[in-house]
């Protein structure tokens, strides 16, 4: 029998449905899912050995849960997604407030109508997509919000006493009654509203005003908070976060491939971009690389913590940077070239934190330098590491320096104007002009296609310059590379001004 069919409460009572808890309902429906090995929370990743066992451990333990950690670390949507483990459907008197079990019916609308009308009580199903409540706590919300309150124009209009029960207009709890209910950034709370929550998490009951009314709420609740918020606006009283039995830390990707996978799913990428533009997996991972500086840069607020946002947002950006140039050359396809990375800096400034240092550098400049660090950091990883050559003695007999013949050509008195708007076989043929530079790709990437080649070539003068054996300068519309000493030594008033060279840079 299809139990959608069922519309009375004596129907109901014949059919093999039995009611239980929220806490059961996730129980059970998560025991079948990890007894058949499926996936608990598909799309989170990064989680599958941490957060994810210490929530499957909570939900068989029918516990409350606090998710704490920093922006960005999906806390929020792992509590949206305990909503499919809740069964399809369930029964609820129709027209109740409350969300009423018909077999254990709590406002007083619901008595009464059963009380009125028994086995011929009308019953609804209500779809585990509506039983999700959420609500972010701001200083401004108050205990009618969340609990209720007497309504006025309700007792007026029934011609009601204020100590009738049905003049009672419930909050966004009460009304989340057999729901998931999330709160977000807790800490946020008013001290006074957390209390409010106490007995609700220990005994269910709900408290409006002078109301002596027992509403045992069945409800799963579920917290979110950024530990930032215990000292810069408020923390969560010790009696509620007693009341709440499992504390989940969640964190940022450990790994570069975790964190490359979380952007592949997150990016949104227009289809035509897909058909237009190629990512190679060395700028995935010099945007990956980003945000890992990030986390660890003297400059950024480690207690605001970095978003995985920030890699999300940059490489959408980073695709838009190509496709622009694309549509302004009137190229039919085109990749993301190391200098398109430019276009990246809003997504950056936008989602760091800085510290009193980081506000003094300011915020481009902050950007910019990240993403030299991700370029330095990655160079190393795929070509030979410029330090171990710079270290080494002339007469030591070691390996001639790979970058050698690269950076004689600068010190020639040779440069390399690569403007934003170049066409991509522009760029190409610019790129082959620089003595070694094909020579030092093809030894170490020997099957790359040419299209690899020349973006290999150009990472190479990024590095170069990262490590201070060339020189690179972003000025407007281009980015210009030449020999280190002669950037130094030949400057206009103004060029000293915009690259802030000190002392230091001349011995």
């Amino acid at each position: 029998m299809d139990i959608q069919k069922i519309k009375t409460l004596g129907e109901l009572k014949d059919s093999s449905y039995k009611p239980r808890s929220i806490k059961e309902e996730l129980r059970e429906n998560l025991i079948k899912k990890i007894s058949k090995k499926e996936i608990t929370f598909p799309g989170i990743i990064g989680y599958e050995d941490s957060v994810i066992p210490d929530t499957e451990r909570a939900l068989l333990s029918r516990h409350n849960i606090l998710f704490l950690g920093l922006r960005g670390q999906a806390k929020t949507r792992m509590a949206r997604q305990m909503t499919d483990l809740l069964d399809e459907y369930i029964p609820v008197i129709q027209g109740s407030e409350v969300n009423d079990d018909p077999f254990k019916p709590l406002s007083k609308y619901a008595k009464d109508l059963i009380a009125e009308k028994g086995d011929d009580t009308p019953i609804e199903w209500l779809h585990r997509s509506k039983r999700y409540g959420e609500k972010l706590a701001t200083p401004d919300v108050s205990v009618a919000d969340l609990i209720g309150d007497i309504d006025p124009i309700k007792a007026a209009n029934l011609k009601l006493s204020y100590a009738d029960e049905r003049v009672i207009h419930y909050g966004i709890i009460p009304r989340s009654n057999r729901c998931i209910f999330v709160i977000n950034e807790l800490p946020d709370l008013q001290a006074r509203i957390q209390v409010s929550l106490f007995n609700i998490l220990e005994e269910g009951d709900l408290q409006i005003r002078g109301f002596k009314l027992r509403l045992p709420l069945d409800i799963m609740f579920v917290f979110t908070a950024n530990p930032e918020d215990y000292t810069n606006r408020g923390a969560i009283v010790t009696p509620l976060k007693d009341r709440i039995e499992s504390q989940i830390l969640t964190h940022y990707p450990i790994t570069m491939e975790t964190s490359l996978s979380i952007t592949e799913q997150e990016a949104g990428i227009h289809e035509d971009q897909l058909k237009r533009i190629q990512v190679s997996d060395l700028v995935k991972r010099l945007i990956e690389q980003v945000s890992f500086e990030a986390r660890g840069s003297e400059y950024v607020d480690k207690k605001s913590g970095v978003s995985a946002r920030l890699t999300i947002a940059a490489y959408e950006n980073a695709v838009s940077s190509a496709e622009r140039r694309a549509i302004i050359n009137k190229e039919k396809e085109t990749q993301v070239w190391i200098s398109d990375l430019v276009g990246i800096i809003p997504s950056i400034t936008g989602k760091i934190e800085l510290v009193y240092e980081g506000e003094q550098e300011g915020p481009y400049q902050v950007a910019y330098n990240l993403m030299e660090k991700a370029i330095r950091t990655q160079f190393a990883a795929f070509f030979p590491n410029p330090e171990t050559f710079k270290k080494r003695r002339k007469d030591s007999g070691a390996d001639e320096n790979p970058y050698r013949a690269i950076i004689r050509w600068f010190d020639s008195g040779n440069h390399l104007n690569l403007l934003f708007g170049l066409k991509d076989e522009e760029k190409i043929q610019m790129l082959y002009k620089v003595d070694g530079l094909f020579g030092l790709v093809k030894k170490h990437f020997p099957t790359a296609n040419a299209k690899e080649n020349a973006l290999l070539m150009e990472f190479v003068l990024h590095g170069l310059s990262s490590y201070s054996l060339i020189s690179k300068k972003v000025v407007e519309g281009k980015i210009e590379f030449k020999d280190l000493m002669g950037s130094m030594l030949n400057f206009s008033p103004q060029s000293f001004r915009d690259e802030e060279l000190d002392d230091d840079d001349f011995k």
